[in-house]
């Protein structure tokens, strides 16, 4: 540790302590519900919108990755299945590099001096993590390197993208210096896409290897290899290689683009729930710069869907909630299906939906009747089951496509019933059997801490001195000063039957809650959805000071500002970016358990 390590941590706590004692006492803090007035769009909200998610954009979509990759694939049908090549000259082969597509097994590599006679020399491997990756292969110790003829023999149904050959003096071979048929051409026809390394630009990291790789599958009509989620994330993931094709930056796209539609829709959250300009725009500056929010949205998983769609089934639940007008109760349950045919952290979030909604109807008082509320029940089966349930079942299309179902016709047939059941059954007892060891594994207590960030990438520079990584922890001002703003809507709830603070309890406690008694194997990412509701709280907070006989203006742009430079600070952490090991010990390394 270095003197000034502290000096971030500390502005940090200082911070956050001039908050809580620029915070009037919660017992006589102002608890105004906003009025119409104060909720009404103006054109400062406009521009505030527009200023903070257009300049998010351009920091999430900047070096979000090549927007170039192999597109044409070499596929190895079968077992012993085999591409020839000869070179124009004996050549010492010093590596070989290609790019892994579809589906699992081993190439073994053979090298001939005449053609006729071939000597096993090593492998390359395409494990499920290796998918999508630029990957080397592997020489046998002592291998005699030197040869006129290669053969890569597949081990298996297999997909190849490109091949890159080296000579000693580590220089890829032109392909003017090799003969190869025409069905061997797609392994050779975009030589100048193979990199020098492997990087997160130019290859799949962490679990892309399973996402990425079953948005294609869903494209081409093959049967998914990861089916331990449902199916709608990953055909809203499968929209952005459409575009962009089987590339980084195709895969990434739509995460990254729905990371920035949550601005705006959290946006509108916060002015209904507190009105001004001020408070919103804050709120939504803490969430647009948190970690979590930034990594998370731009790797290719699913957890981000899930996440927007969480803050849409609340906003319309609480629209309800203070209007009482059904069409927010049906959207509030439109975006709980979809969300729940994404992933199933939104059934959590429907559990708390179904709190809400309870609480609501028990806090009428007199406005109680009965007959409404037995035609809200049936409302909310509709809303909350029947449509939900046809939007999770809709989403095995590809599914039923990849066994040879067709057209509309499928869903009344029990063949299609069976993939569906069948899927439910194994993705239980999937999710309670992964139980397997992870070096960045992490429980819900350090989660609320931001104890043990997951780490997504981790490359050296040859000389050791430099290091270009990232993984997904919260920002220390949200994750932090979030925790405590949660303890101010306990007390706001309990003891001043405050609806918003119990509101924001209750959405905070139904993400974290499940975890807590779920005994498989945890990661930070599965913290997402509670950031959220961590810079709701936050806003709140913000809100009691801003409505307060004080001067609120510098605790509250203080601790957005302070907020904002964190991310700036760790941004090489967040994004990849190299740095010293000096700068990354020195002054990202706040806690020993942070991989930085």
């Amino acid at each position: 540790m270095y003197w000034y390590s502290f000096l971030l941590p500390a502005a940090a706590a200082a911070v956050i302590i001039l908050v809580l004692l620029s915070c009037p006492r919660l017992k006589t803090a102002e608890l105004e519900t906003p009025g119409a007035d104060e909720r009404k769009f103006s054109k400062k909200d406009t521009a505030a919108i527009l200023i903070i998610t257009a300049l998010y954009a351009a920091v999430a979509f900047y070096a979000l990755g090549n927007t170039s990759s192999p597109q044409s694939f070499c596929h190895f049908t079968k077992q012993s299945d085999y591409a020839e090549v000869q070179l124009e000259g004996e050549t010492y082969i010093s590596k070989m590099r290609f790019f892994a597509g579809l589906n699992t097994g081993k190439y073994y590599i053979q090298f001939s001096d005449d053609g006729v006679d071939y000597r096993d020399v090593g492998t390359m491997d395409q494990s499920y993590s290796n998918i999508f990756k630029w990957c080397d292969a592997e020489f046998q110790d002592g291998a005699d390197l030197n040869t006129k003829y290669i053969r890569i023999v597949s081990g298996s149904d297999l997909y190849m993208g490109e091949l890159g050959i080296y000579d000693e003096s580590d220089t890829l071979v032109s392909t003017d210096r090799m003969s190869f048929t025409d069905e061997e051409t797609p392994l050779f026809d975009e030589q100048s896409l193979v990199p020098e390394q492997m990087t997160y630009m130019n290859s799949s990291y962490f679990d892309e290897v399973y996402h990425a790789r079953t948005a294609l599958e869903n494209m081409e009509g093959i049967y998914p290899y990861e089916v331990s989620h449902p199916p709608l994330g990953k055909i809203i993931l499968s929209l952005g290689m459409r575009m962009f094709g089987v590339t980084p930056f195709g895969w990434r796209f739509m995460g990254t683009l729905f990371g920035v539609m949550m601005l705006p829709a959290l946006y509108v959250f916060l002015k209904k729930l507190f009105g001004g300009v001020s408070v919103p725009a804050c709120g939504t500056v803490l969430f647009a710069f948190d970690f979590m929010h930034y990594v998370q949205t731009r790797i290719a998983t699913i957890d981000t869907y899930a996440v927007f769609f969480i803050i849409l089934m609340y906003l319309f639940m609480y629209l309800y909630c203070t209007s009482d007008r059904w069409k927010y109760l049906a959207l509030s349950g439109l975006f709980f299906g979809i969300g729940a045919a994404t992933k199933w952290t939104c059934l959590y979030a429907g559990a708390g939906l179904g709190v809400i909604w309870l609480c609501h109807w028990i806090l009428k008082g007199k406005g109680f009747k009965f007959g409404a509320f037995v035609k809200n029940c049936l409302l909310c089966l509709v809303f909350f089951v029947l449509i939900p349930g046809i939007i999770y079942y809709a989403s095995y299309y590809p599914y039923g496509q990849a066994k040879g179902l067709e057209g509309l016709g499928m869903y009344f047939t029990k063949e299609y019933a069976d993939i569906v059941i069948g899927n439910q059954k194994f993705m239980m007892s999937y999710h309670l059997g992964v139980k397997a060891a992870h070096p960045y594994s992490s429980r819900w207590y350090q989660w609320v801490l931001d104890i043990r960030p997951i780490l997504y990438y981790l490359s050296y520079t040859p000389d050791g001195k430099s290091v270009s990584s990232f993984g997904a922890w919260v920002n220390p001002m949200v994750c932090w000063g979030g925790l405590l703003a949660v303890f101010a809507m306990i007390y706001l709830t309990l003891f001043r039957r405050d609806r918003r603070a119990g509101f924001i309890l209750i959405g905070y406690l139904a993400q974290l809650v499940p975890w807590m008694f779920i005994k498989r194997t945890t990661f930070e990412y599965h913290y997402f959805a509670c950031t959220v509701f961590l810079v709701l709280a936050l806003a709140y907070i913000f809100d009691i000071i801003r409505r307060g006989k004080i001067r609120w203006k510098a605790p509250v742009y203080g601790f957005t500002a302070m907020s904002t430079a964190l991310f700036i600070a760790f941004y090489p952490a967040l994004s990849g970016l190299t740095v010293t090991l000096k700068y990354a010990d020195g002054v990202l390394g706040w806690l020993p358990t942070w991989p930085f």
